[in-house]
């Protein structure tokens, strides 16, 4: 039988037979969750749809809010729902699991919400400020644009050894 397993997905698929496991919607990736935690990502989505124009759409086993990039994604599991926030800062805060860098200007911190009543602030807060985050490092950007300084040349100390290694060069010659 001729085909090939998918690496992702582990299921066989037949020789010219159409397959994208990576295709997958909101819906399939939140089927599964018990009622309290449906009722936290209705109202996790809903909190987050209000913030303005973004795109929503589900991605692998994550459901990604973006606007020119990702502020968070929800990723659903059994119990709760795991949430990675991309702030300018790491959060203090007992809602936070985890906080990695994750560039120069974002840290993604990890939260895990069980129940509607959790989506609330400060995670609401926490929401609006990731929202926000392009916005103001588009900002601060401009800003240091207008004021960063040109480089300095070489130093009188490199100058001076750059000619003495250029002499001894010329008289091993």
């Amino acid at each position: 039988m001729d085909g090939r397993e998918c690496h992702h997905c582990k299921q066989w698929i037949g020789e010219g037979e159409a397959h994208d496991c990576w295709t997958t919607t909101e819906a399939a990736l939140t089927q599964d969750l018990s009622a309290d935690l449906h009722d936290a990502w209705e109202r996790l989505r809903e909190t987050a749809a209000n913030f303005g124009e973004q795109r929503i759409y589900a991605s692998g086993t994550c459901i990604m809010f973006s606007r020119q990039s990702c502020y968070f994604f929800v990723r659903p599991k059994r119990s709760f729902l795991e949430v990675w926030l991309f702030l300018g800062r790491e959060l203090k805060a007992a809602q936070v699991r985890r906080a990695d860098r994750k560039s120069k200007t974002k840290v993604a911190n990890i939260l895990k919400i069980t129940h509607r009543d959790e989506v609330e602030p400060p995670i609401t807060d926490w929401l609006q400020e990731a929202y926000d985050l392009p916005d103001v490092l588009a900002s601060k950007a401009g800003a240091t644009r207008a004021t960063s300084k040109p480089k300095p040349g070489p130093t009188q100390k490199t100058k001076v050894a750059r000619k003495a290694s250029a002499a001894r060069k010329t008289k091993r010659r």
